[in-house]
Parts: C-alpha cells; sequence; structure tokens
C-alpha cells in the first residue's frame, strides 16, 4: 500500500545494531527507507547496517554534541531526515536502595535525555523536510514495576510523558511523536534479566496470552505504521506490543 511506502524517507534508529532497534531498522529498509544505524560499538553498527543495506554512524546518545553530530551527519551523507526512532537503552537492575546517584543519573541520560536530545536535534530537520515521525520505545515498566528497575522505570514513565509533550508541542510542524511499550522481548537484555531473576521465564509465558516471548522481527510493523502517511492523524499514544502481557489479569 501506498501509505505505508517509506521510499525517499531517510531514518535514524538509535540503538539500531541489535534487538528491538535492529527489528525496527529492517522493517523501515524494507519499507523503502534509507536507515543509519546508530550506536556506541562501531564494529556492531556496521555489521547490522551491512545486512540492512543502511549507514552506520557511531554516536554516543549521553552527549548532547554526539547527538547533534549524528544528526548533521546524516543529513550531509543522506541528504534530509524524516523519520527518528530513539531506541537506545541500558538497564542496573538493583533495589532503590542499593543503586548509586551515578547509576541512576547513567540510566535516566541513556534512555530518557537522549529522546529528548536527539528529538531536539532532528526538529529543525524534519521541519525542512516537511514534518516528520518521532517513535520513542518505552516498556511494560512504563506502566508496571519492578523492586529492581526504579532508575529504568522512572525513566521510561517519562518517555511516555515527553512524547505526548512532543507530540503536541510539534504537531503545528506537522511532526507526529509516539512511543511504542515493549512487553517481554526476546533480546540480549532480557537474557540477562533471565538470569538474574528466578522463574521470571515461567511468569511472563503464564501472563502472556500470546503464550511467548516477543522477537526483534515484531517489531518491524508498528515501525513502518508509525513512520510511514498511514499514522499521519496519530500522535501522543503509547502503544503497548506485549502479546497482550497487560490486558491480562
Amino acid at each position: 500500500m501506498r501509505s505505508f511506502d517509506l521510499s525517499g524517507r531517510v531514518a535514524i534508529v538509535t540503538g539500531g545494531n541489535g534487538g528491538i532497534g535492529l527489528g525496527m531498522a529492517r522493517g523501515l529498509a524494507e519499507a523503502g527507507a534509507s536507515v543509519v544505524v546508530a550506536g556506541r560499538n562501531a564494529a556492531k553498527s556496521a555489521a547490522a547496517a551491512a545486512a540492512i543495506g543502511g549507514v552506520a554512524i557511531e554516536v554516543d546518545v549521553t552527549d548532547e554534541a554526539s547527538c547533534r553530530a549524528l544528526v548533521a551527519r546524516t543529513v550531509a551523507t543522506l541528504g534530509r531526515l524524516d523519520i527518528l526512532v530513539n531506541n537506545a537503552g541500558i538497564n542496573i537492575r538493583k533495589r532503590p536502595q542499593d543503586l548509586s546517584l551515578a547509576e541512576w543519573r547513567e540510566v535516566l541520560d541513556t534512555n530518557l535525555t537522549s529522546a529528548f536530545t536527539c528529538a531536539q536535534a532532528a526538529h529543525p530537520e524534519m521541519i525542512r523536510a516537511g514534518g516528520g515521525k518521532i517513535i520513542n520505545i518505552g516498556s511494560m515498566m512504563s506502566i508496571f514495576a519492578l523492586p529492581v528497575v526504579p532508575a529504568y522505570a522512572a525513566s521510561k514513565g517519562g518517555i511516555v510523558q515527553l512524547t505526548r509533550a512532543l507530540a503536541v508541542a510539534w504537531a503545528a510542524d506537522n511532526i507526529q511523536v509516539n512511543a511504542v511499550l515493549p512487553g517481554w522481548i526476546d533480546t540480549d537484555l532480557t537474557r540477562a534479566a533471565r538470569a538474574q531473576i528466578d522463574g521470571l521465564n515461567e511468569k511472563v509465558l503464564a501472563r502472556t496470552p500470546a503464550g511467548r516471548w516477543g522477537t526483534p522481527a515484531d517489531f518491524a510493523g508498528i515501525a513502518v505504521f508509525l513512520a510511514s502517511p498511514a499514522s499521519a492523524f496519530l500522535t501522543g499514544t503509547a502503544i503497548p506490543l506485549d502479546g497482550g502481557y497487560s490486558v491480562q489479569g
């Protein structure tokens, strides 16, 4: 369908060299977009970009200058910027009393502040392009809580409110901003969680109506929808992609 065609569009996916980010980057590329895979690990990003026919650009999303350089290099290389996926993220699993302030700041800076910084850098380029799409990656921890992820939960709750604020602020610029809230997805990050949290795998499967963990490939479709003209009247939303986990009692 033409409304889902991304030919001629340019996308940046932070943390796009693996997991959910790579799943989204692959979907965008398959829909016709030119995709920049942005990450700290240059070799991993280069391999991911090669696999999807994209471009790799190294970035430290916790550094404002690096985020602005990412946008500038993207435009210099590909001519424009239409789509930004703020996917880069980390987690430090500790109870609140054991989490240092430095660890708190590291998680907030990587997961939340970086989304603001990258979006702010992208804004003028999207205006020049006639509009744009920003997709922020939240989490089930945007709406639920676990005792060992205080900073992560705060950052992902903040992503939802940042999404709403940007959506309202930039609607007149024809920029739609939405969030995706992944459920339990089989990635390197959640494999570490399964190793640290006894019984997590069984609990997830018991609560998820789909009866399985999600995969990065499950995120290709939502990425294309939210990046395409098909979602032109959708903004400020936070969409769970979780196999029904969040609606199961």
